[in-house]
């Protein structure tokens, strides 16, 4: 089929492409086109509409602009329950046909599927000129992330990547601290998450029978074929599994990575190294720590650390983690040991630290000036000078005015859905996108590292932004995987 033929070709292209180097190339340069002609309303299709695709479509659709034209989903079960909050959608199984008999009835194109088909989906779309929102982590393969970065700026489209807590505010704040120089240069960051969202199990044996309500092969997708079993792929567990999957780096670590990675205006490593268990072709490691060593920039020192943790009991425990007043922080959450349910994987809130606790997750800022700490998510940022916590309650206020930032809004419900609308108005020519994928590419391209990476536990790998490829051979065959006919 030519569409995924192009996509094929697409990858390979833009795996020689040198990556965007400027976090400023944002959604005002990648709209110019699309400006001159101001939409009125905006009608969108959804490309996945269960779990967190039914959070998209819920805060897509809440802005007043938006109507919903069509809906996609594998999962007839899903497809029902979004047709009844949207009755006059049309509803579609296959994307592909959705896209091309739709076309001329849309402006975007919501994406919200397993990771493996965030870009067969999103270039078709990109491809027929279509604005594209798509879930975090961008793509499954770093030529991929590529692909779609070059042909959203080759054809002026508004992007948006899917990682809403990059519009709340005390992520904008920290952004602005930082550049502020609050801490001076920084010189290493350490982030975290005791999320598991990895897989040390052997590979299922045998097959169940396919639930008359799903459409395995489409489920697939591009993916090798394998056969179904109950429980181990779909709805949730896709994301401890390498062919679908980023593991837990590509999911609370792209939320988790993002403010650090902006407000320090990062490009890509030059080295990356995971310290994990062997690779077994199967699912990703349960627990990762994974270095990355970043060229420096105008906020950080000549070069930079950055330190990885996630699986049970993350993050160890480091001098740079210590906290004031801390009896007995050993860096290991208090649910390390627990079996984590489904509904706490895949939620955002971290919750409340008791008084001299890590957040359970997070990241620190180490400068020359001190230390601050950004617990996630919907908590203010705290600055450490010499063990004792700094009070910099003038700074926010000057930062607070200096950007008409308000005063933060502690409600999820609310706050939320602010990325979605930024996307909506962009689309609309009244704003400008936040993550477009300019931006979003290279953070993807920054997390796919560490994952292949954990191919090659406790190797450094060494990674030519340039000419987009390893100088450890072995390592490239991971950048860029075969699309099946399907």
């Amino acid at each position: 089929m030519k569409k995924r033929e192009f996509l094929k070709k697409s990858a390979i292209l833009a795996s020689s492409t040198a990556i965007m180097p400027s976090i400023l190339i944002a959604c005002k340069e990648e709209q110019k086109e699309v400006v001159k002609t101001p939409l009125t309303r905006l009608r969108t299709a959804h490309i996945g509409v269960g779990n967190m695709g039914g959070e998209d479509l819920r805060d897509i659709s809440s802005h007043p602009k938006v109507d919903v034209t069509a809906l996609c989903d594998v999962d007839a079960n899903n497809l029902a329950a979004a047709k009844k909050l949207h009755p006059n959608a049309k509803t579609y199984t296959d994307y592909r046909v959705m896209l091309e008999e739709i076309g001329d009835e849309i402006d975007a194109v919501i994406v919200s599927t397993p990771d493996h088909t965030h870009a067969p989906a999103s270039m078709m779309a990109m491809n027929m000129d279509k604005a594209v929102y798509c879930q975090k982590p961008l793509t499954h393969y770093v030529s991929e992330a590529r692909a779609m970065n070059k042909l959203a700026a080759e054809k002026g489209l508004v992007t948006q990547m899917g990682i809403q807590v990059h519009s709340f505010y005390d992520y904008k704040l920290a952004t602005l601290l930082i550049q502020s120089g609050i801490i001076g240069k920084v010189h290493t960051v350490h982030a975290w998450s005791p999320k598991n969202w990895g897989y040390d199990g052997p590979e299922p044996e045998g097959s169940d029978p396919v639930p008359e309500t799903l459409n395995w092969n489409l489920w697939l997708g591009t993916s090798a074929e394998r056969p179904y079993k109950e429980g181990v792929y779909h709805p949730g567990n896709w994301r401890k599994l390498v062919d679908y999957g980023c593991g837990t780096l590509g999911d609370m670590g792209v939320h988790i990575f993002d403010t650090p990675y902006n407000a320090l205006e990062l490009g890509v490593p030059r080295t990356i190294k995971n310290e994990c268990r062997e690779p077994n072709g199967f699912g990703f490691p349960e627990k990762n720590i994974v270095t990355y060593e970043f060229p420096g920039t105008k906020h950080t020192a000549e070069s930079l650390k950055w330190i990885w943790y996630d699986g049970p009991g993350a993050p160890e425990m480091h001098e740079d983690l210590k906290l004031p007043n801390s009896v007995a922080n050993t860096g290991e959450n208090s649910n390390a040991n627990q079996e984590e349910s489904e509904e706490n994987k895949i939620s955002l809130d971290a919750g409340i630290a008791e008084a001299g606790q890590l957040p359970e997750q997070g990241a620190m800022f180490v400068g020359d000036k001190g230390r601050l700490l950004l617990p996630h998510f919907m908590q203010l940022p705290q600055k450490i000078v010499d063990g004792e916590y700094v009070d910099i309650s003038e700074e926010i206020a000057q930062v607070e005015q200096a950007n008409n930032m308000g005063k933060p809004i502690r409600d999820y419900a609310s706050e939320g859905p602010k990325h979605y609308h930024q996307f909506v108005d962009a689309c609309l020519g009244k704003a400008e996108c936040s993550a477009p994928f300019s931006y979003a590419s290279r953070l993807t391209e920054t997390i796919l590292l560490g994952v292949i990476a954990g191919r090659f536990p406790n190797q450094t790998l060494h990674w030519d932004a340039q000419n987009a490829k390893f100088a450890e051979e072995e390592a490239n065959q991971y950048l860029a995987g075969d699309y099946r006919d399907f």
